[in-house]
C-alpha cells in the first residue's frame, strides 16, 4: 500500500482540483457530505480515480482501504461489485433508455413487495431527496391535508426546510444549526414542523387543535441506535388516529441490517417506506414503497419524469438485491461493524481517552468526549490517511470488508489513539479543524 504524508496530500492533484472546483461548482462538490472540510480541511484528498472492493485510489495514485463511509453508505457491497457492474453492463448493451419501458421496474417492485408483504405499490425515482419529496407529495395527495411532522433528517427539499421559515433555529436538533432556508417559499410556513422522536406528549401538545390538518408523520425508524419498538408503534397508532400517512425514511438504514427496511426487525409497518443509496450498490436508484390504497393516491397528482425510466438503476437494484440475499450480506457486515466498534472501544480503553462509541454495527460512529474534540477528530483522520486508510468517525460496514482489514486498521487505529492520549491537544493540528455543520439527530 503507498502511503502519503501531509505535505504530499497538502499539495496533492486532489485538493488543487478541489481549489478548481470551488471557483466553479457552488460549494465545490453536489453533497455536503463529501465535501473535504469534513474530514481534514486542506488534507482530504478530495477525489478519487480508481475504486474496488473497499479501496480507494486519489488522483496521486495512493491507495486506501475505506474505513470510513463507503460512499455514504451507498456501497453495501462494496466499489465496483463485479455481480452489480456486469448487470449494469449488460442493461447498457441492451439499451438504457427507449420509447418502451424497461420491465426491469416491474422485476423490482416484485422483489420490494416479497420483501415487504405489508405493502402493495411501488414508484421510483433516482435519488433519495426526491423520494422522500415523491412521498410527501402522495400522503398529501392522500389525505388532501398539508401538514407534515418529522423527526429526523429526510433531505434539501422546500417541504423539509420549511420547517425553519419564520422559526431559523427549528431544525438545529434534525439538521444543521443555523440552516437558512433561503428560496423556499415563506407560504409554506407551518407545513413541516419537527418533533424528538420518543417525546410523544411533546408531539400530541404541538398538534393540539391541528389534529385535521396533518397529511404525515415521518421518521427515520433507526439511525444511532435500534429504535424503541413502543414509540414506533404509539406513532402508528397516532397516526391512524389522526387518518395521517405513517412515513418511514429508510434510505440510510435499508438493507443495514436485513433485507429490506430495518423496520421489518420491529414488525412496526408504515404506509410507505423509502428507500435509496444501499438498494442498487452506489448506481442512482430510489424506490418509494407503500400500500396500495396509499399510492393510488399518485394517480390523482402529477409526479413525472423522464430519467426515472432509465435501465441502469433497476438492474443494479435487482442485482444488489439479489446478492444481498444470495450471500447473507447482512450476517456479514454485521459481524464487521461489531468487530470495528470494538476496536475503538479497546484502543480507547488501553490509552485512556475519553471516546463515546455507539450506533448500531453497521452504521457506527465514534466521538471524542471532553475538550477540543474537533482537534483530535481532524488528528485522527490525518493521520489515518498517512498509514492508508480512510478514517472517519464514523463506519459503514460493506460486503467487501474483510477480518483482515479490520486487524489491519485496528494495529492503525492504536498507534493514532496512543499519539493523541500522548500530544497536547491544543496543538495536534498544522492545518483547520473539521466541520461539523451536517450534525444529525442520535439518541445516544
Amino acid at each position: 500500500m503507498k502511503h502519503s504524508g501531509i505535505e504530499t496530500l497538502l499539495n496533492g492533484n486532489g485538493q488543487a482540483l478541489y481549489r478548481r472546483a470551488k471557483q466553479l461548482i457552488p460549494g465545490g462538490t453536489q453533497l455536503l457530505s463529501k465535501r473535504p472540510e469534513m474530514f481534514a480541511p486542506e488534507v482530504w484528498p478530495a477525489y478519487y480515480s480508481k475504486a474496488k472492493g473497499c479501496r480507494v485510489w486519489d488522483l496521486d495514485g495512493h491507495e486506501y482501504i475505506d474505513m470510513s463511509i463507503m460512499g455514504i453508505g451507498a456501497n453495501i457491497l462494496g466499489y465496483a461489485d463485479e455481480d452489480v457492474d456486469e448487470a449494469v453492463i449488460k442493461a447498457i448493451k441492451d439499451g438504457n433508455s427507449a420509447s418502451f419501458n424497461c420491465r426491469e421496474e416491474v422485476d423490482l417492485a416484485e422483489r420490494l413487495v416479497g420483501l415487504h408483504p405489508w405493502s402493495g405499490m411501488v414508484r421510483y425515482t433516482r435519488g433519495g431527496g426526491e423520494a422522500m419529496a415523491v412521498a410527501v407529495r402522495i400522503a398529501r395527495a392522500y389525505t388532501r391535508r398539508d401538514v407534515v411532522l418529522f423527526s429526523g433528517y429526510h433531505g434539501w427539499q422546500d417541504w423539509y426546510l420549511a420547517a425553519n421559515l419564520g422559526e431559523k433555529n427549528a431544525l438545529d436538533g434534525q439538521l444543521m444549526p443555523g440552516l437558512e432556508p433561503n428560496g423556499v417559499p415563506r407560504g409554506l410556513y407551518q407545513t413541516a414542523l419537527p418533533f424528538t422522536f420518543d417525546e410523544i406528549p411533546a408531539l400530541r401538545e404541538k398538534i393540539k387543535g391541528r389534529e385535521n390538518q396533518i397529511a404525515a408523520i415521518i421518521v427515520e425508524p433507526a439511525r444511532g441506535e435500534d429504535a424503541s419498538v413502543e414509540s414506533l408503534q404509539t406513532l402508528k397508532n397516532l397516526a391512524g388516529d389522526l387518518g395521517a400517512v405513517l412515513i418511514y425514511d429508510e434510505i440510510t438504514s435499508g438493507f443495514r441490517m436485513c433485507a429490506g427496511g430495518i423496520h421489518l426487525r420491529y414488525g412496526v409497518h408504515p404506509d410507505i417506506a423509502v428507500f435509496a443509496k444501499s438498494m442498487a450498490n452506489g448506481y442512482a436508484m430510489a424506490a418509494v414503497l407503500g400500500t396500495e390504497k396509499v399510492m393510488q393516491a399518485a394517480q390523482t397528482t402529477f409526479i413525472s419524469s423522464t430519467n426515472w425510466t432509465e435501465r441502469i438503476g433497476p438492474a443494479a437494484a435487482i442485482a444488489t438485491i439479489d446478492k444481498y440475499i444470495k450471500q447473507d450480506v447482512a450476517k456479514h457486515i454485521q459481524a464487521i461493524g461489531h468487530s470495528v466498534k470494538e476496536v475503538w472501544k479497546q484502543a480507547a480503553l488501553k490509552h485512556d481517552l475519553d471516546v463515546h462509541v455507539s450506533g448500531i454495527p453497521t452504521l457506527a460512529h465514534f466521538a471524542f468526549q471532553g475538550e477540543h474534540v474537533k482537534q483530535k477528530a481532524t488528528f485522527f483522520t490525518i493521520k489515518m490517511l498517512e498509514l492508508g486508510f480512510l478514517g472517519f468517525r464514523q463506519f459503514k460496514a460493506s460486503f467487501a470488508h474483510e477480518p483482515k482489514d479490520v486487524e489491519q486498521y485496528a494495529g492503525a487505529v492504536d498507534g493514532v489513539f496512543e499519539e493523541i492520549s500522548k500530544r497536547n491537544p491544543a496543538e495536534l493540528l498544522s492545518t483547520p479543524a473539521a466541520h461539523d455543520g451536517f450534525y444529525r439527530l442520535t439518541k445516544e
